[in-house]
């Protein structure tokens, strides 16, 4: 069913958990379906050893699109006009990831009507993992 505007309220939250106990499987999956197989990603041992880190840990991607699916959970498929992210910790393996959609604004623009939200993913310490922003179009 489609959100729309009269069910809305500026200040509304909508919060799910897009992830429990993010698994190493599930890190090398996305680099199979990205592309993006960087070792940092994939091989532990490059990742500890070569360069630094206490493990591998998720794409960017990966975390953003866990908030995407949010999103889409929230205001329906094919709802959304914009959505940007800026990714501010690393998602480990384990890692559970709880996103967080904030109703900013309702607008009508040209007859149509939209939300704007803010977005925050946080880790199972309350830690802000990604921030960002987006809109979608709702209905009346």
């Amino acid at each position: 069913m489609a959100l729309s505007a009269q069910q809305l309220t500026v200040g509304d939250i909508h919060t799910e958990q897009v992830v429990e106990n993010l698994t190493r499987t599930q890190i090398v999956q996305y680099a199979g379906a990205s592309g993006d197989y960087n070792p940092i990603h994939t091989d532990e041992v490059y990742t500890t050893q070569v360069a630094g880190y206490p493990s591998v840990f998720a794409h960017g991607m990966l975390t953003m699109g866990m908030t995407g699916k949010m999103l889409t959970n929230y205001v329906g498929d094919g709802r959304l006009t914009t959505f940007g992210v800026r990714f501010t910790k690393q998602v480990w393996p384990g890692d559970n990831l709880t996103a967080k959609a904030t109703v900013e604004a309702i607008r009508e623009e040209n007859g149509q009507h939209f939300v704007d939200l803010t977005l925050v993913t946080v880790n199972q310490h309350g830690e802000e993992v990604l921030s960002g922003y987006a809109a979608a179009r709702i209905d009346p």
